[in-house]
């Protein structure tokens, strides 16, 4: 019985820090989806869905042209020169 326990407890704790990561992993395609100008349930979706990858999606697709995402890059460039 003793045993039992002793296993459970240890999947118990690596699927809590599973589940960690994937509620900040949607959390996080989220935020980026909003700020790149789609809106928070595209990255919310991806990132319930694919997980760490959808955050990693979120990271390589474009910005549209008005959004925090864009504003943000312009202003890094102009302050550059």
């Amino acid at each position: 019985m003793e045993a039992v326990v002793m296993i459970a407890a240890q999947v118990g704790a690596k699927a809590l820090y599973l589940l960690y990561a994937w509620l900040l992993s949607a959390i996080g395609a989220s935020e980026l989806s909003k700020r790149k100008g789609y809106g928070e349930k595209w990255g919310l979706g991806t990132g319930l869905l694919l997980s760490v990858i959808g955050l990693i999606i979120w990271l390589i697709v474009p910005a549209r042209e008005n959004s925090q995402w864009a504003h943000r890059k312009q202003r890094r460039q102009s302050a550059a020169r």
